[in-house]
């Protein structure tokens, strides 16, 4: 008799550029989906671009919370098994960054580098997170938008680019409400903060230096943690610093990628 098959991963994703090409698979921030990525799609002409929506968010199934960032990680590691992925380099905004974090403690031997965006080994406030998802079970999200204009993006992002920010703001819009509640207890309860060390795979660490979500001293002390992580910091930014500036997010992710895999071919 067969043994049964695996379930296949729950997560909704999209699959762009060659197909032999070195594997770049993008995670996104809390309340958004894939296309949070869009301004890195210009990445797939060079790497297999593969961005997924997070459990409860986009086209994903939405289980009932809470949800734990392994669990989320587990998600990620379920689609690359389906897509036929074995190595591959992970790049995660905020809780993708969580997820990319747990990635590099728990499955060094298929993680080639890490790009690590305006994240936390231990986000701030843990104990807010709970009060924040009871909320939006009951409200929504609707009472967070107002407050993405600085939590997100800058304010002279949104005025230069509104039409994007609203793009932004619909993606929160359209989040179900237990998806994102789920997600919100598993920050609140993720601290990875004593394993940091175990990363070993190259790794660069991304901040915005207007982020007051994720500010810079905390997403620097990702790149301290993990002892030889490359820290960049990019002026003018707020959270989602890969929609504010793709083009120093893409050289860094770029750069990270080329050195990783070229490593893992000399090696």
């Amino acid at each position: 008799m067969d043994a049964p098959r695996p379930k296949p991963s729950p997560l909704g994703y999209r699959d762009d550029g060659p197909p032999d090409a070195p594997v770049v698979v993008f995670g996104p921030s809390l309340g958004t989906t894939l296309g949070l990525f869009e301004p890195q799609l210009a990445l797939a002409q060079q790497f297999r671009v593969i961005r997924h929506d997070l459990r409860g968010h986009g086209g994903s199934a939405v289980p009932p919370g809470p949800y734990t960032i392994g669990e989320m990680a587990a998600d990620v590691v379920a689609l690359l098994d389906d897509l036929g992925v074995d190595r591959f380099s992970y790049v995660g905004v905020s809780i993708g960054g969580a997820i990319a974090q747990w990635l590099g403690v728990h499955e060094p031997g298929r993680v080639e580098s890490l790009v690590i965006c305006s994240s936390a080994a231990r986000f701030h406030d843990p104990a807010g997170w709970p009060d924040r998802a009871a909320r939006v079970r009951t409200d929504g999200t609707g009472f967070l938008l107002e407050s993405r204009c600085g939590a997100w993006y800058t304010p002279e992002f949104a005025q230069r680019e509104p039409a994007t920010a609203e793009w932004l703001l619909d993606m929160l819009r359209t989040v179900p409400r237990e998806g994102y509640a789920g997600s919100c207890e598993a920050i609140g309860q993720f601290d990875l903060r004593s394993r940091l060390s175990e990363i070993t795979v190259p790794t660069t660490v991304i901040a915005g230096a207007e982020d007051p979500a994720t500010p810079a001293d905390m997403v620097r002390a990702i790149a301290t943690g993990i002892g030889d992580a490359r820290f960049v910091l990019v002026p003018g930014t707020s959270h989602l610093v890969n929609v504010e500036r793709p083009d120093i997010v893409n050289a860094e992710i770029t750069r990270q990628v080329l050195a990783a895999t070229s490593a893992g071919r000399e090696g």
